[in-house]
């Protein structure tokens, strides 16, 4: 981890003096030390090392797989408890800078690796886009929601930073200290840090200081049992009714099911009995909208002159084959009698 510091400022000189001393002198040797402006959290700080309990581990760049892991974020409560979190604990406000308008209803859109809060404005403008912007915006509240946990978790107090010891504890707690980077754990155990090269006389089998964190807390006194890990968060049916039908204005999502449009697709033409090469889906009774398409619930096996036929002019179609609602409910008793659709 980065051994923070507070320099003292000369403001009038535009100097910045650093005098580690003797307990800081070995940061300086054992490699290069990087000067930055100081942020904002730090503003209150006295000056000299910054005491292991304020040193912000969000920004530790040798944490990020730890927090990014698969393992760690189901142990945390898994992407719908970083949603849940976002909702009522993510700020208020939309995360999208870059936008003139914001709604004043927010919602959660997925981004790999984790959610970002916005409005329904934004939603709307982000959805289906992967930038690397929303993904680093992704990676920064998947962090910060872990360490949320974390300190929830050891009944931390919010006003402060969780120690990287704290950390490892929580990893302990809930089953995941095998995601800590070797170098994290040789850092908490206080042991020294790993060569990059050895001579082959120097090479002698080590235990990774991973397995030594485990190993001592399995060790732990049999009248002391460890807490509980966190288990994750699991989804309830609470209210057979959805959270968007309570909405004034709730955003409507299109039913996406892959799987019934290559059933549908291996279905005989509804007008002319040979084999289907597309599922039709329903045009010109109300449904989609601008660049978007019906549910794929309605959907009509066509082959390809019948396909055509239709999108060429639809209400001749329907004059001569009938309409489309009538074969998209053949089409679904057929598929309910059948139980592809359940």
């Amino acid at each position: 981890m980065r051994a923070l510091l507070k320099p003292v400022i000369a403001r009038e000189l535009g100097v910045v003096l650093l005098k580690p001393g003797s307990e800081l002198m070995p940061i300086f040797i054992s490699g290069r030390v990087l000067v930055e402006s100081q942020p904002d959290s730090m503003t209150s700080f006295e000056t000299g090392r910054v005491p292991d309990l304020r040193q912000p581990l969000a920004v530790n760049p040798a944490l990020r797989p730890f927090f990014l892991n698969g393992k760690v974020i189901t142990a945390a409560g898994g992407l719908a408890g970083l949603e849940y979190w976002l909702l009522r604990h993510g700020g208020g406000t939309c995360q999208y800078p870059h936008s003139d308008y914001h709604y004043h209803e927010l919602t959660t859109m997925r981004h790999e690796p984790g959610a970002i809060l916005l409005c329904g404005h934004c939603d709307n403008q982000l959805r289906e886009q992967f930038t690397e912007r929303l993904a680093e915006l992704a990676r920064q509240n998947v962090i910060n929601w872990v360490l949320d946990i974390a300190r929830n978790a050891l009944a931390l107090d919010k006003t402060r930073e969780i120690s990287l010891a704290e950390l490892c504890w929580w990893a302990v707690r809930a089953g995941v200290i095998e995601a800590l980077p070797e170098s994290v754990a040789r850092e908490a155990l206080r042991l020294p840090a790993a060569k990059e090269t050895y001579r082959e006389s120097e090479i002698v089998p080590a235990v990774p200081a991973t397995s030594i964190i485990a190993e001592k807390a399995r060790s732990l006194p049999a009248g002391v049992p460890p807490a509980p890990a966190i288990k994750p968060i699991v989804g309830m049916l609470v209210d057979p009714e959805s959270p968007q039908t309570l909405m004034k204005r709730p955003k409507r999502t299109r039913w996406d099911k892959p799987k019934y449009l290559a059933w549908v697709k291996t279905q005989p033409c509804e007008c002319c009995g040979r084999p289907s090469d597309d599922p039709h889906h329903l045009i010109g009774w109300g449904q989609g909208g601008m660049g978007t398409k019906a549910h794929d619930s309605l959907v009509i096996p066509l082959c390809r002159q019948h396909h055509t036929e239709l999108h060429n002019d639809p209400v001749k179609f329907e004059r001569k084959h009938g309409t489309q609602p009538e074969m998209i409910i053949r089409v679904l008793d057929r598929a309910f009698a059948l139980g592809v659709l359940a």
